[in-house]
């Protein structure tokens, strides 16, 4: 069985749940009827919602019949560089070669090797709310000041799986960048903050 195929089918749940076909708190068809619709076997199907549970999209235990999960509480960020109040996973540490953008944000050349360090944060019930990716050489160094920039980004596959929502939607960009007593910038990172969950007030940037 492709991995791909479920994953489709999530997708596809999750397009016509935004467009108003299933609303917050309503029963979705069981897995037999929605296998059946998709063409594609029931255990496909378990795969799929199974994800979508996972994802905060839908709500229920495995046997019984999953609904519409409401809407994740909205959160405000006021600080980009607060420590994450609640629990967090780290999902990848792999180095990487600094980019030209990340080179230009680090002030070091292109292809200079990095640490890298790609969290998702969880909200109280275990929803990831936001997504942040850092990037910094040599030891990590405490820092005296930061900046953040707001922007915003159509979000990858992975990025979209992660926080439960459709490949392309945009999300909130924050560019965190810190920087030592020198104002020598040590390291960056991304946070990507999903618009349905979050509200941006951010302070004047400092360096």
């Amino acid at each position: 069985m492709s991995e791909a195929r479920y994953r489709r089918i999530a997708d596809d749940i999750r397009r016509r749940i935004a467009a108003g076909d299933w609303q917050p708190g309503q029963s979705l068809p069981s897995r037999t009827e929605l296998a059946a619709a998709y063409g594609v076997h029931p255990q496909t199907m378990r795969l799929a919602y199974a994800l979508l549970r996972r994802s905060g999209v839908l709500e229920g235990e495995e046997r019984r019949r999953v609904y519409v999960a409401h809407p994740p509480a909205m959160r405000t960020l006021t600080d980009a560089d607060a420590p994450w109040p609640f629990s967090s996973e780290t999902t990848d540490t792999r180095p990487r070669a600094a980019t030209e953008e990340l080179a230009e944000r680090l002030g070091i050349h292109v292809g200079a090797p990095l640490h890298h360090e790609a969290i998702e944060c969880l909200d109280p019930g275990g929803r990831s709310a936001m997504l942040v990716s850092a990037w910094w050489r040599g030891q990590r160094q405490k820092h005296a000041a930061y900046t953040a920039e707001l922007g915003a980004v159509a979000l990858n596959v992975d990025q979209a799986h992660a926080l439960g929502l459709l490949v392309d939607t945009l999300a909130y960009r924050v560019v965190r960048t810190r920087f030592d007593l020198h104002g020598r910038p040590l390291e960056t990172a991304d946070l990507i903050l999903p618009m349905d969950r979050w509200l941006i007030r951010l302070a004047p940037t400092q360096q």
